[in-house]
């Protein structure tokens, strides 16, 4: 789950074009801690939720959903579509980043097998 949101989280924040620094400030923590969030590698996320939801303009719910990003139809337009393109691209350039330190990590097991 703390992937799931961190994810969206990252997406609606380079949606709304906010810093990191910007979003913590408003939710009163330090820049790093919400950079932990949107890595996945924090859950107080959830103390934080109805702030989150405020500086994003978008339910509870829709922080918790985790199939698509949502995106606020009102913003530069309502140019949803690209919005969503890039999110879905985003999620692919992850991946394909795990996949990539899944690679490397291999590499490394085989490289100290063979010394």
């Amino acid at each position: 789950m703390n992937n799931i949101v961190g994810n969206k989280l990252r997406s609606l924040r380079k949606n709304k074009g906010f810093t990191q620094e910007q979003v913590a400030d408003y939710l009163h923590i330090s820049q790093s801690a919400y950079a932990r969030m949107e890595n996945g590698e924090s859950n107080s996320w959830s103390a934080h939720i109805e702030s989150i939801c405020q500086v994003f303009e978008i339910s509870p719910e829709d922080l918790l959903k985790s199939e698509a990003v949502i995106i606020n139809n009102n913003q530069q337009g309502g140019n949803s579509a690209y919005y969503i393109h890039q999110a879905l691209s985003e999620k692919l350039i992850e991946k394909y980043e795990a996949l990539l330190k899944e690679k490397d990590k291999v590499i490394q097991l085989l490289e100290e097998k063979l010394k």
